[in-house]
């Protein structure tokens, strides 16, 4: 388990540096903070088309590799090289480009990371084995989240290049080879079990997935029409996008079959065949995902502006008490990655006494009272304790969804299943993209305070919800 899990050390360093630098970067470069969350766009737009495509090819891949390893080695190769020009950048549009090549690489690595584990564990060990990767990327946030101070504090370092501080750029270079380092040591120690032809996935009926392509699209002319009747920012027209895309693909999925009922649907075809066709627990876990990752989506990309207004005395960007604030909600990220590798070893016993899904709600309950907490602390020291507690829920939020949603389906489905879920983790953050911006300006008329209420709404939304899955999709706790 640990050898399978030690490549996720290296891609959650990624992760934590994106979390601590991407808006310190963007903002540096000259990015106004309303254009934040658009400019964030790239990370759930990759992962919405990456996840289930990589799902969906590793799992009909034959190969003397193995069918998940290969995409492992070559989203490694790229999300080093897309680092190395994340540390270079040095105009707002570099950063932005290079934030696109670095999501879409980590995304070809990370599907099939996920995947491995549930290849090469048994079912009754899942559980357990979700929790050691929690442990790796606690670990690997952790590392992410202080390397840019760290390396602050080396005398060499200067303090800015372009306007960019050479810190966050050397932490950049450092997380590349830490990533193929630990990715590598993953490769070479982990083997898959062979893989038959009988492993090939047939296409189910249409019959038994209905699909309704006018529904999506009339949603995504409803968005369409409203936002240019209201004027709307222009990150919702990509929301809109979405739903006509997916009406469009369930259009073709319609006329193709009525045309020949026996022919197999292929590669993207086939993915909007997987959405229909998903487990009822699948179906209602999505809703809460939605709930959750909108909610990690806005702390993401408003902690540090949050953190630097009420704390830290609203500095401008770039002063040097706006750089004490942003190193201190990397410190506080850091917070919440320690407790989380403790908490993950803690959730197999919690989950098998009181459920995964009243287990999992707790944990979501916890942070919804810890963003509460967080809007009212009157001093940055006094965020640790709420950044810890958010730090429970986020050892649930990359365990216990993962152990459902490979047990729900078949295990030949196994790697598309993780990608369709994955799109309910990176729709709210789409969602977040082309909305917070409007809600920020024209709701809260800027004011950062309501930031982490909102936050804690949602996460309450979803603990609710959570609370409701149905126990006998839970899978086995041993």
């Amino acid at each position: 388990m640990a050898n399978a899990s030690a490549g996720l050390f290296g891609i959650q360093i990624v992760w934590g540096l994106q979390s601590v630098t991407t808006s310190r970067i963007f903002q540096s470069l000259g990015a106004d903070m309303a254009d934040l969350p658009f400019l964030w766009i790239a990370a759930p737009v990759t992962g919405l088309l990456i996840h289930p495509l990589i799902g969906w090819l590793s799992d009909r891949t034959r190969s003397p590799y193995g069918r998940r390893r290969p995409y492992i080695a070559v989203g490694a190769v790229l999300t080093a090289g897309a680092m190395i020009f994340m540390g270079s950048a040095n105009t707002l549009g570099a950063a932005v480009l290079a934030l696109w090549l670095l999501t879409l690489s980590v995304n070809v690595a990370m599907q099939p990371m996920r995947a491995l584990i549930a290849d090469i564990v048994p079912q009754d060990q899942l559980p357990r084995a979700y929790a050691v990767q929690v442990v790796f990327i606690g670990a690997g946030a952790i590392f992410a989240s202080c390397l840019p101070w760290v390396l602050a504090q080396l005398p060499a370092i200067e303090l800015q290049t372009s306007g960019v501080r050479s810190s966050w750029r050397l932490a950049y270079f450092v997380g590349a080879a830490a990533l193929l380092a630990t990715m590598g040591w993953t490769l070479a120690t982990t083997r898959e079990p062979p893989r038959t032809d009988s492993a090939a996935t047939p296409t189910a009926p249409i019959t038994a997935h209905p699909l309704r392509p006018v529904f999506w699209l009339a949603i995504g002319l409803a968005i369409v029409g409203g936002a240019a009747a209201l004027g709307i920012r222009r990150e919702v027209y990509l929301l809109a996008g979405v739903f006509l895309a997916y009406g469009a693909l369930q259009t073709l999925v319609l006329a193709l079959r009525r045309r020949d009922p026996t022919r197999p649907m292929r590669g993207v075809l086939e993915i909007v065949l997987c959405i229909g066709a998903m487990p009822p627990v699948m179906r209602r876990l999505a809703v809460v995902q939605f709930f959750t990752w909108f909610a990690l989506f806005t702390v993401w990309v408003y902690a540090v502006p949050s953190v630097a207004a009420h704390q830290f005395g609203n500095p401008a960007p770039g002063s040097a008490a706006y750089e004490a604030a942003a190193d201190w909600v990397g410190v506080l990220f850091g917070v919440q990655d320690a407790v989380a590798i403790v908490a993950a070893l803690c959730l197999p016993r919690i989950a098998r006494a009181i459920g995964v899904a009243r287990c999992h709600a707790a944990c979501l309950a916890i942070g919804a009272l810890s963003f509460v907490a967080m809007s009212l602390a009157p001093g940055a020291g006094l965020l640790a304790l709420p950044w810890a507690g958010l730090g429970v829920a986020w050892a649930s939020i990359l365990s216990l969804p993962y152990a459902i949603v490979a047990t729900a389906g078949p295990g030949e489905r196994l790697g598309v299943n993780l990608g369709v879920h994955n799109i309910f983790l990176v729709l709210p953050q789409l969602f977040g993209a082309s909305v917070l911006g409007l809600v920020i300006q024209g709701v809260f008329h800027g004011q950062l305070g309501l930031i982490l209420p909102l936050a804690a709404l949602s996460f309450l939304a979803a603990a609710v919800l959570s609370a409701r899955l149905p126990s006998q999709s839970q899978p086995s706790w041993g």
